[in-house]
């Protein structure tokens, strides 16, 4: 596999410098367009632009995540993500491949209507079980009683001190474990069989789209360069270049809501 070796999400390992020779990417929205009708398989990696705290304060940790989650409820997919989902609809029906990738948490792909996204860093609507291991959707707001309120937007607000007892239990037969969110915090493996669907995604593909990503947390970072050097056409959207952005054939400036509905319009 081309990325065996970066399974490890650390905390935030910048990417290199690009190479100083390397040709500038392109911003030539109908040369892109031109190599989106002639691909036949299209990965779109995205992005946006709490650690492990979870053993020594839960409760803490918890808040966190139920004011995220909470927050997230009210939120709609903006036009980027209508746009990919658009495109995934539009290729599936033609008989062809769009896999969306991306480290975001929040869910809005499937919101607007992706099917079948890898999630690497996983994601706010699900649970792990830290005793029995079990994974399961959870979208109720609050998620335990105790947990209704509490929470703000910044991560050194004073924790509620929620008794352990009171937080999310696991509601598996005979187990009643501490449930955690199933998201990969800092330091933590991703999980090995989404990884491997990525790997094998990107390797296949024949175009790939990073849209809204800053190109320095791996191991995402690389899978975009590694596209990139077996001759594959890579095309960033971004609001600024990135570190990578000079080994891409194609980059747009701008926000990710504004450019892609243009560049992936039927």
């Amino acid at each position: 596999m081309l990325f065996a070796a970066r399974r490890l999400c650390p905390p935030l390992l910048l990417a290199g410098a690009s190479k100083m020779a390397a040709p500038r990417p392109s911003s030539n929205m109908a040369a892109f367009r031109e190599t989106l009708a002639s691909a036949k398989h299209v990965v779109v990696l995205t992005g946006a632009g709490v650690s492990g705290a979870f053993r020594e304060q839960p409760s803490l940790v918890w808040e966190f995540y139920h004011y995220r989650r909470h927050n997230m409820a009210s939120k709609q997919p903006n036009k980027a993500h209508e746009a990919i989902a658009s495109l995934q609809q539009r290729w599936t029906a033609a008989g062809r491949r769009c896999r969306v990738i991306t480290q975001n948490i929040d869910g809005l792909h499937q919101r607007a209507g992706s099917q079948d996204v890898l999630e690497l860093h996983g994601t706010l609507f699900k649970t792990r079980c830290t005793r029995c291991r079990h994974v399961e959707e959870n979208r109720d707001d609050p998620i335990c009683p105790a947990l209704a309120g509490t929470g703000a937007p910044d991560p050194n607000t004073p924790s509620a001190h929620i008794p352990v007892k009171d937080l999310p239990r696991c509601r598996q037969p005979g187990c009643g474990g501490l449930l955690r969110p199933h998201v990969v915090w800092f330091g933590e493996n991703l999980d090995a069989e989404v990884l491997d669907q990525a790997e094998a995604e990107l390797e296949a593909c024949d175009l790939c789209l990073v849209v809204g990503t800053s190109s320095v947390v791996y191991p995402a970072a690389m899978f975009a360069p590694s596209v990139a050097e077996r001759g594959v056409p890579v095309a960033e959207f971004n609001l600024e270049p990135t570190p990578k952005t000079a080994e891409f054939g194609f980059h747009f400036t701008g926000p990710c809501g504004e450019i892609l509905p243009e560049a992936l319009a039927p």
